[in-house]
């Protein structure tokens, strides 16, 4: 009876951070947006500091029509949000947040769980794409599957490497084995891990499948309603994956000053710190065009990445 309660509690505990979270980040970029572009709107509602913004944006969505093109894929077409959606919430289950077992449920092989199950994500805007009957939709799509195929190889390469220096694939065994200067020491792969995160989420300034000036909004063009805010509770949702994952592997999760008792705190402060800067970024650099994010990815990234993995061999070799 207490195992059962006990893993009843961790799945409420898991799905009150999947609704919650990603809220919070949109909110935030509202106004982190706001501030840093000077925009007014976001700062209205509500009024004190445009604090019903987010209440707006759901009502909103909730009174549009939903539609579904006469020539659409109807059953892949409304099932694409769901699928873009929900791999997150999975992903979440595997993410320790702080010491003496505070996971949604240990796995041997958690991190390739994990980034498996963040790929099945992309899919979703796979299946928009091709459903949709529109030709921007599928533009946006094949622009998707480009992406993935690019920066899934450094992302894959970089999470290897914390694998190799822990020599083991669970997230909690990561973090026990983790030592302050695996941060200087993994920081390229960090950075490389990161950004192939932003872009597999479609973030800008890698939010080439979306372009709103050359493919009106890529896969989701035929979206309205509940099933446009799915896609964008998924994007945000994966921001929420991606930080907290980074915070994992690149620095040191939990690990931190008080981390027995306040360690569940450093890694919501790590992760918020991270997705303040997915905001940043947003409002910084104007949108890759498709030739240069794809060299960005083989000419750099997967060089880095491959670099990483031989320093991370040869410390491994020199310590041993």
């Amino acid at each position: 009876m207490n195992d059962t309660l006990d893993v009843v509690l961790r799945l409420v505990a898991v799905l009150v951070v999947f609704l919650v979270f990603p809220l919070l980040v949109g909110q935030t970029e509202h106004k982190v947006m706001a501030h840093m572009q000077g925009r007014l709107g976001p700062m209205y509602a509500g009024g004190f500091h445009g604090w019903a913004q987010l209440v707006a944006d759901g009502v909103k969505f909730a009174q549009k029509e939903d539609i579904v093109p006469a020539d659409a894929d109807r059953r892949v077409f409304q099932l694409a949000p769901a699928v873009a959606l929900l791999p997150y919430l999975l992903v979440l289950i595997a993410i320790p947040v702080g010491p003496d077992g505070f996971v949604g449920q240990t796995l041997d092989a958690g991190l390739i769980f994990v980034l498996a199950v963040m790929g099945v994500g992309v899919l979703g805007s796979l299946m928009a794409g091709w459903a949709s009957a529109n030709k921007f939709s599928l533009l946006g799509g094949l622009r998707t599957a480009a992406q993935l195929m690019a920066y899934e190889l450094p992302m894959l390469l970089t999470a290897a490497s914390v694998a190799m220096a822990a020599g083991t694939l669970s997230l909690p065994g990561i973090l026990d084995g983790y030592h302050w200067w695996w941060t200087p020491w993994q920081l390229v792969g960090g950075v490389v891990f990161f950004t192939a995160g932003l872009a597999e989420l479609q973030r800008p300034p890698f939010d080439m499948p979306v372009a709103d000036s050359e493919i009106i909004f890529g896969a989701y063009t035929e979206y309205t309603g509940l099933r446009f805010a799915l896609f964008l509770l998924a994007e945000y949702a994966g921001i929420v994956v991606l930080c907290a994952l980074t915070t994992v592997l690149f620095l040191g999760g939990w690990h931190g000053p008080w981390s027995g008792s306040a360690g569940w705190v450093w890694t919501l402060v790590k992760t918020a710190l991270l997705a303040f800067v997915v905001i940043w970024l947003r409002v910084s650099y104007p949108r890759l065009r498709e030739d240069q994010l794809q060299k960005l990815a083989w000419t750099v990234l997967i060089p880095l990445s491959l670099a990483q993995i031989a320093l991370t061999g040869v410390v491994k070799v020199v310590i041993s």
